[in-house]
């Protein structure tokens, strides 16, 4: 089963001149800047809703923030921290934060684990690899796969 990431909108506000200041989330100072951030049903400085891991600005980075442990997080650190579907789709074993990992586009594989659907070759970080009916394919199969279904790639 899939589990759902834990998202929340981030809006930037103006501050209205006659309006009281609001008290920030982050520092619990009143914000007083021409521009705020609203995020979990809180008010933010710019400066003060940051990602606990890589400490960058969430108002800049994106619309969106995420939560694990009662942590801010960007999707960056959050999808390395808890993976995307959590699991590896090989082994089936959670791929955590601590060990090195393989990205795809769907999933998170240990190294071990992220290697050619049919010759079980592993790759090594900058070799191309493709993704073929939830397969993963070194060039070599993906070509001969493209040439068995009668595509011929094009060689540059």
């Amino acid at each position: 089963m899939q589990k759902r990431e834990k998202s929340f909108g981030i809006q930037m506000l103006s501050v209205q001149p006659d309006t009281k200041p609001k008290g920030c989330a982050g520092c619990n100072r009143k914000i007083k800047d021409r521009y705020l951030l609203k995020a979990l049903d809180k008010y933010w400085h710019e400066d003060c809703l940051k990602c606990a891991c890589c400490d960058c600005r969430l108002g800049e980075v994106g619309s969106t923030l995420y939560t694990k442990a009662n942590l801010i997080l960007c999707r960056r650190d959050y999808l390395r921290l808890v993976g995307l579907v959590g699991g590896c789709p090989a082994c089936r074993q959670h791929v955590g934060s601590k060990g090195i990992a393989m990205r795809s586009v769907l999933n998170l594989y240990p190294c071990q684990c992220f290697s050619c659907s049919i010759l079980d070759q592993r790759f090594c970080v900058g070799d191309k690899f493709f993704l073929k009916n939830n397969m993963i394919l070194c060039q070599t199969d993906y070509e001969e796969g493209l040439m068995k279904e009668g595509y011929a790639p094009q060689v540059r």
